[in-house]
């Protein structure tokens, strides 16, 4: 059978066990973007993503000795849960390993899917250390093995959020958004679009931290990235499958990565304006449009939101990555006279009514007439930090700006 076929067999497969999640036209976005723009909320999902499709669909195609012995799988949160609530409707016994930088709440959140059937191992900063983790210890067990991208029942399993988009009556869809992590959930759906849509352009989404499949594409083979920034949880891969990057290379018109920080803006204004909760990595596709918003007027675009699993406690650091990427956030060394009246002064003659200090972090030095003050701004418009500059180089003031020394920033800060 190919790829296709075993989609249309894993959508029935899985009918009972997910839920079919709406294509929702954004009133918002589609004003915004003078588009027709729909949204795949997966977000609504059982689990509040898709990976129930791929986890279900691969450990339902067991065979009873694999069933018995139970199974294994390496996760970032969401596949876990996918995994974990398989393994509760099939009754079979499941290890899911995990990276210790994962969210509580998507911890808690296997707990519940799984009940009594799955234990949880906290390994490592990132997934590809669970990963290792996971498959030495299936190895040496001879339990099987459910990979969270890199498997063709999973794939078949993802590809059914293609199905579902087509099955809608909507207009000729011309742009399909597709975030990208591992490469399973685009591996799927492409494969559907290339075959029931083939004039719709397919374009994958992945953080500027973690641009996996980007590499890949460029260097034609699955590139292991050294480094990777883990904001956004649910797509930082280090390396994408090869079973998904021989499929995508195919299918896949193009990528787009989108910073961090961008991300964190489209997800609070998906709280703001849609009154949705999505992760970072469900934002992805939302956040691409502005990358190419000449290219889709008047066109009809599909976006994926893939999940909503969200840990609360990640909020300022969201609104922080926000403020920074939008310019509304600014941080400096500043040498500060070591008099009294010298903060008054800097209140008074350089910043404005509606610039606030967020920050301070200040050491007095006896020994020195000048003393190292952190100061954190926030400016109300992008261009109002050009006035704050010019003005503490005017009052002799000097300086550093942190914002472009990175390292430097997040050490102090």
């Amino acid at each position: 059978m190919t790829l296709f076929e075993n989609i249309v067999k894993a959508q029935d497969n899985l009918n009972g066990v997910v839920i079919k999640t709406p294509l929702q036209f954004s009133i918002n976005l589609s004003e915004k973007y003078q588009a027709s723009v729909y949204l795949k909320r997966e977000d609504l999902q059982q689990v509040r993503s898709y990976k129930i499709r791929g986890a279900y669909n691969k450990i339902s195609h067991l065979d009873e000795v694999q069933k018995e012995k139970g199974i294994v799988c390496a996760s970032a949160g969401n596949h876990a849960q996918g995994v974990a609530y398989s393994c509760q409707l099939l009754q079979i016994h499941g290890k899911i390993y995990m990276p210790k930088t994962t969210p509580n709440q998507k911890i808690k959140q296997v707990e519940l899917f799984g009940k009594s059937f799955v234990d949880i191992v906290l390994i490592g900063d990132t997934f590809d250390d669970a990963f290792h983790a996971a498959k030495q210890f299936s190895n040496e067990n001879q339990l099987e093995f459910i990979h969270p991208f890199d498997d063709l029942e999973v794939i078949a399993g993802q590809g059914t959020v293609g199905l579902e988009i087509l099955s809608e009556k909507v207009p000729s869809i011309d742009y399909l958004l597709l975030p990208v992590g591992g490469g399973g959930l685009a591996a799927g759906v492409s494969t559907v679009f290339k075959s029931l849509s083939p004039n719709t352009k397919i374009i994958g989404v992945e953080p500027e931290g973690a641009p996996s499949m980007q590499h890949a594409l460029y260097q034609n083979y699955p590139v292991a990235l050294n480094t990777i920034d883990k904001f956004v949880d649910g797509a930082a891969v280090k390396q994408v499958g090869n079973e998904t990057f021989s499929i995508c290379k195919n299918t896949l018109d193009r990528m787009i990565l989108v910073p961090e920080g961008k991300v964190c803006s489209t997800i609070l204004k998906l709280y703001n304006e849609e009154a949705m909760v999505v992760e970072p990595a469900g934002a992805l596709a939302i956040a691409s449009l502005d990358f190419i918003a000449n290219e889709i007027k008047g066109k009809t675009v599909v976006c994926v939101v893939s999940g909503s699993n969200n840990d609360i406690e990640r909020t300022e650091e969201i609104k922080e990555r926000s403020l920074l990427y939008e310019g509304l956030k600014h941080y400096f060394m500043i040498q500060f006279p070591q008099r009294p009246g010298a903060l008054r002064e800097f209140v008074n003659d350089v910043l404005s009514e509606s610039d606030d200090i967020t920050y301070f972090q200040f050491i007095k030095k006896n020994n020195r007439d000048v003393g190292p003050v952190v100061v954190g701004l926030e400016v109300k418009n992008e261009e109002d930090i050009v006035f704050v500059k010019a003005k503490m180089q005017d009052k002799g003031f000097q300086f550093q700006y942190l914002n472009e020394k990175e390292p430097l920033l997040a050490l102090l800060i």
